[in-house]
């Protein structure tokens, strides 16, 4: 979880607010799905840095949000919330840079993330949400729907139109391969 001063700043913004009832849920979802949340974060930002940010703004906001009313299914809530601010944080973004101290000596499951990760920049913001909650996440056209708020369809539809474009841009890649 983000710390600062050695201080979980999630926990701190429910701690105090009265204790029980909404805040021990909260603090006990946080211990339990924080893994799975960063893990989500990372396949839609593609850095682990901005995953940890990604995920405790995610959460701060969900406590804010809990304490007006608890959602019915806190982790689709949790999911949506990020989703949704990663994708502003896509159309604010102009450019990505990834500067790195050193090279890895060898490739390994990472240089296969990353390799995953620079096909899907290709691909628009909406789509490769839909893309990552569908083929990482496992989840079904009608909970992705429930997750980005949009209905079954368009779920259908940017599924369609990304895999269009990752086929293309993968047979770019394999063109430049090849020559």
């Amino acid at each position: 979880m983000g710390r600062v001063g050695g201080l979980c700043l999630v926990t701190d913004a429910v701690r105090g607010q009265g204790g029980g009832g909404v805040d021990d849920d909260i603090r006990e979802f946080v211990r339990a799905r924080h893994s799975s949340l960063l893990r989500r974060a990372y396949l839609l930002t593609g850095n682990r840095e901005v995953a940890a940010d990604l995920v405790q703004d995610a959460l701060v906001r969900c406590c804010i949000a809990w304490r007006r009313r608890p959602p019915d299914n806190p982790e689709a809530y949790a999911l949506k919330v990020m989703v949704n601010a990663q994708i502003s944080r896509w159309h604010r973004r102009r450019t990505v840079e990834l500067p790195m101290a050193e090279l890895p000596d060898q490739a390994g499951p990472e240089a296969a993330q990353d390799e995953i990760w620079a096909v899907l920049q290709h691909v628009a913001p909406r789509q490769r949400a839909v893309l990552v909650l569908r083929y990482y996440e496992g989840m079904t056209e009608g909970e992705i729907a429930e997750v980005l708020g949009v209905s079954i369809g368009t779920v259908r539809s940017q599924s369609a139109k990304g895999l269009t474009r990752l086929r293309l841009v993968l047979d770019r890649v394999n063109q430049e391969e090849r020559t």
